[in-house]
Formats: C-alpha cells, sequence, structure tokens
C-alpha cells in the first residue's frame, strides 16, 4: 500500500525534475551561444548545474578538493549515472574539461552545448578515427589543459566497477601530469540506469590522493596510473569489481585474481 502512494510522488517528483532540468539546461544552452570565452562558458555551465542540483533536492558534497593540484591534472571517476557528468561539472573549477563519447555530438543540442563547453570528443568503435581522437586530446593536454574521464566507458545496472580503458592514463603520462582520482557516490539512487523514476537525494564526491607519473613514458607509464587509479577508486567506492563483459558481480575470490592480474598488466 506504502509503495501504491509513493508512485505518484515519485511521478510527480519526476515531472519536477524534468522541468527544472530543461529550463535550466536550455539557460545553460543560450549561456554558452552567448558567452565569450570558454572559461565565462563553464563557470556559467557550473553555476547552472549547481542550481539544478538544488532545486532538484539532490544536495552536493565535495571532499578532498584542496587535492586539485593548481597546474594541470587529469580527473578519473567511476560512471554510475547519466548524471554524473553534470555532478563533476558543478563540483570542478571551470578550468577543467571533459571527454566523452562521440556519440553525445551529435545528440541535438546537447552536442552543441558540449562543444561550447570545450568538451572532448573520442571514438570507441572505429579504431582510425578514434586515434585520431586521441591525438588531438593529447595535444590539448600537452598545452596545459586538465580533463575529466569516466574511464569505464559506460555505466551498468548493477553497481561496482568495470574494467578501465588507458586513454585517460596515456594522456596524463605523456603530458606529464597526475591523475587524480575520484569516488561518485549517489547518482545511482538519483536516475538509476534500469530506467526508474529519478528521485531526490544527497549526491557525494570524494577527490583522492593524486597519482603522479612515473619516470617512464608511454604505455608502462600509462599501465601503473592505470592499475593505482583503479584500485584506489574501488578500495574508496565500496563496491563490487565487475565482470569485464557486464552486469553481474563476480564472487570476492574470482574478484581477487582478476584485480590481481590487472594489477600485473
Amino acid at each position: 500500500m506504502r509503495a501504491l502512494a509513493r508512485t505518484p510522488l515519485r511521478a510527480g517528483y519526476a515531472v519536477y525534475a524534468g522541468a527544472a532540468f530543461l529550463g535550466l539546461g536550455l539557460t545553460a544552452l543560450l549561456a554558452a551561444l552567448a558567452l565569450p570565452g570558454l572559461h565565462r562558458r563553464r563557470a556559467a555551465a557550473r553555476a547552472l548545474a549547481r542550481s539544478f542540483l538544488w532545486v532538484a533536492g539532490m544536495p552536493l558534497t565535495v571532499r578532498g578538493m584542496e587535492r586539485l593540484t593548481a597546474g594541470q591534472c587529469v580527473v578519473v571517476a567511476n560512471h554510475a549515472s547519466y548524471l554524473d557528468g553534470l555532478v563533476f561539472t558543478a563540483a570542478l573549477p571551470a578550468r577543467f574539461g571533459f571527454v566523452i563519447k562521440r556519440e553525445m555530438s551529435a545528440v541535438p543540442l546537447a552536442g552543441l552545448f558540449l562543444r561550447r563547453i570545450g568538451s572532448e570528443f573520442v571514438e570507441r568503435f572505429d579504431r582510425g578515427r578514434g586515434a585520431a581522437d586521441a591525438r588531438r586530446v593529447l595535444r590539448n593536454a600537452a598545452s596545459g589543459h586538465s580533463l575529466v574521464f569516466f574511464p569505464e566507458g559506460t555505466f551498468t545496472h548493477t553497481p561496482g566497477l568495470l574494467k578501465f580503458h588507458t586513454g585517460a592514463f596515456v594522456t596524463a603520462a605523456r603530458a606529464g601530469c597526475p591523475v587524480i582520482p575520484a569516488v561518485v557516490r549517489g547518482t545511482r539512487a538519483a536516475l538509476s540506469p534500469s530506467g526508474a523514476l529519478p528521485r531526490p537525494g544527497r549526491i557525494e564526491i570524494d577527490i583522492l590522493p593524486a597519482i603522479h607519473v612515473q619516470p617512464q613514458v608511454g604505455e608502462p607509464s600509462a599501465a601503473t596510473l592505470r592499475n593505482h587509479a583503479r584500485q584506489a577508486i574501488l578500495s574508496a567506492l565500496g563496491e563490487p569489481d565487475l565482470t569485464y563483459s557486464g552486469d553481474s558481480a563476480l564472487p570476492p575470490h574470482t574478484a581477487r585474481v582478476i584485480s590481481a592480474r590487472v594489477s600485473k598488466s
């Protein structure tokens, strides 16, 4: 009976949150089109992302902001929901740009907005185009840009951490800048990948200690960065290590074996 009583409330909240997102999203798009300068456009996006979280009843707590280095860095975080990009936009200073799957560039209005705030789009399936995208990201990183990656590349219905792709870590290794792991919690409950109605709730980001580039360059250093960052996020997240193929959580023993193999790769 209680579940039935909650359904109209959830539906009403979904309509309210959707209207707030649409209104503030259009405002963000207009600001991105009208404002001169990338820093101003990102600052406006940050303010409007914070406003949405506030009006949607999703208070954001960020711990460890002092761990963001003053210079260039690469932030890597777990990926749990479509809200993650918005939440990190609200949390991080305007000097950060996002590296996003290329499919988002074709989404009407969203793709335009993301381009205007300096997002980098990367191809996941076409190897030739993906290599060209990676070179472009590296050029921007070499120019001193700070970037945010979700190195899992996607999220699943099941809580847990997927395999990390190496792009973020190759970028950091070749640019010679530290990797800063971060953990986001609460976005999966607020906007579930299962398609359930959104719900209000607290969202938290923990910024973890920086991992500095090793003396070697290229793939060996990137693999080291990847392994250390993934282990730091996995330990702080408190969720299962998932199989590489999908949604199923591994039994504890199998998870430890795979984690050990990843650390040696």
